[in-house]
């Protein structure tokens, strides 16, 4: 039986697995699952899947844990507890799921001890890709995408045949068909509003912007060792399409279904294996499927992400981290909408040090610069 471990346990990815998990018992069994401080929902989900221990990232969550004396699950506390946890686990997969720069730490722990990476946290591999490559190569760990887009590509790209070019989908966001001038004054409830997914805020945010889509061509260049000028970014408002792929011959290949990760997780679980799962099929003939490019001119966020891309190194990190701080402050209400690639554009071009990163010490102390400038900038653009 394979054994796992879920990092971001209780956030949409995290409670998307938990369905999955629950529904094959047979074939996997949980060692540890990890939040960050949502400790009942945890504590549910792990004697749910008679989880071995569970951890919380924050110590604040872990003072007042009276359930514990009974020992199942085992409850660890802090992130170097937890990272230790995953060092001496027998799980052979860990699935990562955390949101942002949080997850980096435990995904290169896990890599370094040859677990397979089940990965839905897109900025590990965007901060960090050189060096996630290198240790996944080290080790022999593989890398198995959960994002919807990612995975589409995985399972077009199984035919291990030689390709021209990703086609990556992107639904638009909440504001897509608006004019630049119409975002001056959305409200953090508006960037919110998803048309399709139901996600975290800050993702939710994120495809706002269109960073998130920039986010993944950086994640799809080094998945799939593709050169940017071979990853095309394409508008699908239904979400159906999740991405495709176009071999050299002109043939395109793409995976759909409903937009809901469901799917995604199960492949990742059980690749090579395709596992039932009970789910609505997808009736063809009810749907109307639509393409167009996207505007960049309005959302400046997804060419802002490629150009960090392509200058590679320790820029994506620095986009990363600004990104992540500006998302922060826009949903603490203390700039607008459209300041948020303002910030992360001025801290990329603040930025001066072509490094590729070889340690974790490079891409936090990278980090944390970018962090502090985007704070520090923010000052020009409170709304």
């Amino acid at each position: 039986m394979t054994q796992i471990i879920v990092l971001g346990a209780t956030g949409s990815v995290g409670e998307t697995a938990f369905k999955v998990l629950r529904h094959d018992t047979e074939r996997i069994a949980v060692d540890g699952l990890v939040a960050h401080h949502n400790f009942d929902r945890l504590w549910e989900m792990g004697t749910t899947l008679h989880a071995r221990w569970i951890g919380l990232t924050d110590p604040e969550a872990g003072k007042h844990l009276e359930r514990t004396e009974s020992g199942t699950p085992r409850v660890v506390v802090g992130m170097d507890a937890i990272l230790d946890e995953i060092a001496q686990s027998p799980a052979q997969k860990v699935l990562g799921a955390m949101t942002g720069f949080a997850g980096l730490l435990p995904t290169l722990t896990a890599l370094s001890h040859g677990k397979d990476i089940l990965l839905a946290n897109k900025e590990t591999l965007v901060a960090a890709g050189d060096l996630v490559r290198k240790m996944a190569s080290d080790s022999g760990s593989r890398i198995i995408p959960v994002d919807s887009e990612h995975s589409a590509i995985f399972q077009c790209m199984a035919m291990n045949q030689p390709i021209s070019r990703i086609l990556l989908t992107c639904s638009g966001g909440p504001f897509r068909g608006r004019q630049r001038q119409d975002l001056a004054f959305v409200t953090v409830e508006d960037a919110l509003k998803h048309p399709n997914w139901n996600m975290g805020a800050k993702i939710t945010i994120d495809t706002a912007t269109l960073v998130n889509k920039g986010l993944e061509v950086i994640e799809a260049h080094y998945l799939f060792d593709v050169p940017y000028d071979q990853i095309e970014v394409i508008i699908h408002p239904q979400s159906i399409v999740h991405s495709l792929v176009e071999f050299v011959d002109g043939a395109t290949m793409a995976q759909l279904g409903w937009p809901d990760m469901a799917i995604p997780v199960q492949v990742a679980l059980s690749w090579p294996e395709r596992w039932p799962f009970p789910q609505q099929p997808l009736d063809l003939t009810k749907q109307f499927l639509t393409f167009e490019p996207p505007d960049t001119k309005t959302f400046e966020g997804l060419g802002i992400a490629r150009e960090a891309g392509v200058k590679g190194g320790l820029y994506p990190a620095v986009l990363n981290a600004a990104n992540e701080e500006a998302v922060s402050l826009f949903l603490s209400r203390h700039i607008g909408f459209l300041s948020i690639t303002h910030i992360i554009q001025d801290v990329l071009d603040e930025f001066k040090d072509n490094r590729i990163p070889t340690t974790p010490e490079e891409i936090m102390d990278t980090d944390h610069w970018a962090r502090n400038r985007a704070w520090a900038l923010s000052h020009h653009y409170q709304s």
